[in-house]
């Protein structure tokens, strides 16, 4: 067994020789694009498994070890990584828990702080806890984020992003259920395998991947009936974990409506323009405005080559981050940038302006920064856009989930409501003169 090593402050470390012997356990928001970072991390010599434990034993194990002011994310984060540690599956002297830093003012950096608070009062202190951040908050002799595995990490977000978009518009219309999931698993299996050879990582490449990916949907038989189309917005967790949701995007479809998910490239591109507005606010080094510039046009780089390839294969293609950005003008500074940020309210606008009036937004108790630009948004967004259809919908451990899906009901009925309307606008306008 591993020695336990600890450093000058007392945190335990994660060594060589637990990359070695341990399994990295790592919670579940985005299950495709979190199955490619986990085949990543494998490629890189890392024993790692994304957890699937769901239910009321995860909010139950969150409520237990963690303190009840923390935001929901953090309970159901943490209760999902302890609760998966006393169950039994795993030997809890052979795990290390994997969880994101960010360093920002959001109370997501002080995830990692509570988790091993949660540890101590479980019994587990024994257990690594493993930072993941490129702020440099946090290091482990045995874990490393190389440019080579970030640079993977890019291709894995970009593959996963093109997948959600194309299966969100197929499933509602497919005419045989479960055409639209076998296509994702198709997908995702030539990509694993593929990437585990190191294959599709390259920009070349990518582009043949992405008409690969589009012409396997395209394949799908739908009908062609029009539906209600429902965006998810939101606090980035909340916004794309079932756990965190209440499976938000299947409600959505059982009820007859298509969901329309924003990717998770924008949120990334977002972060790494917040360090260049940094500097440009606050001032600092100017080295660094410089490499996080370079580092967003990357990033759109890769971003734009997926938009383009839904354009060629017929399906409905996202603004760029540019897009996104423009949205805000006269509504929020670039200051603004706290979780979501300026980020959720161009998200909502941006699905107005694209034919996607209809907007849940998904609030996690104790996320300050997401009520202000969600929830406090909806007002003035509503003044500019009265056709807008907007629903704030509360996620926290007492909320009803049946509550929760009878105020999106109410929303799904406006919605069917609005669009009739414009439809008998649409054909009154369209309709021939009478004599």
């Amino acid at each position: 067994m591993a020695e336990l090593v600890y450093d000058k402050t007392g945190r335990l470390l994660f060594t060589k020789e637990m990359k070695k012997e341990y399994t990295l356990l790592i919670p579940q928001m985005l299950p495709d694009h979190f199955a490619m970072l986990v085949s990543i991390f494998r490629s890189e010599g890392y024993q790692v498994e994304m957890l699937e434990n769901t239910g009321r034993s995860v909010i139950d194990a969150g409520q237990k070890y963690v303190h009840n002011d923390a935001c929901y994310p953090a309970i159901l984060v943490i209760g999902q990584l302890i609760n998966a540690v006393q169950s039994g599956k795993y030997d809890p002297h052979k795990v290390a828990l994997v969880i994101t830093q960010t360093g920002g003012g959001c109370r997501a950096s002080n995830y990692i702080h509570l988790l091993r608070k949660a540890l101590e009062k479980a019994g587990l202190s024994f257990v690594p806890v493993i930072s993941v951040n490129l702020s440099g908050l946090e290091s482990n002799p045995g874990f490393k984020l190389s440019l080579g595995l970030l640079r993977k990490a890019v291709f894995a977000i970009i593959y996963g992003d093109l997948i959600l978009n194309v299966a969100n518009q197929v499933r509602p219309y497919e005419l045989t259920k479960g055409d639209t999931d076998a296509a994702v698993q198709h997908c995702m299996d030539f990509l694993l395998h593929d990437m585990d050879q190191g294959k599709g990582m390259t920009y070349k490449s990518m582009r043949g991947y992405f008409d690969r990916i589009t012409s396997t949907f395209k394949a799908v038989p739908i009908s062609g009936e029009r539906k209600v189309r429902v965006g998810i917005v939101g606090e980035i967790y909340v916004k794309y974990a079932p756990l965190g949701n209440n499976n938000l995007a299947d409600f959505l479809l059982a009820e007859g409506a298509e969901p329309v998910i924003p990717g998770l490239m924008d949120f990334i591109i977002f972060k790494v323009n917040n360090r260049e507005v940094d500097v440009n606010i606050y001032g600092g080094k100017w080295i660094k405005e410089r490499l996080c510039h370079w580092l967003q046009n990357y990033l759109m780089k890769y971003q734009h080559a997926m938009i383009d390839a839904l354009k060629r294969s017929g399906f409905r293609a996202p603004g760029d981050f540019n897009d996104l950005h423009s949205y805000i003008k006269g509504y929020l500074g670039d200051g603004n940038k706290m979780g979501e940020g300026w980020l959720l309210t161009a998200e909502m606008l941006e699905l107005i302006h694209t034919g996607v009036p209809n907007i849940v937004c998904t609030q996690p108790f104790g996320c300050l920064p997401n009520h202000i630009v969600g929830k406090g948004m909806i007002r003035k967004i509503k003044d500019d856009y009265p056709w807008s259809n907007v629903v704030a919908i509360d996620y926290d451990p007492g909320a009803t989930k049946i509550n929760q899906e009878n105020r999106i009901k109410l929303m799904l009925a406006n919605a069917r409501a609005l669009s009739k309307t414009q439809t008998e606008k649409e054909a009154a306008g369209n309709a021939l003169p009478t004599s």
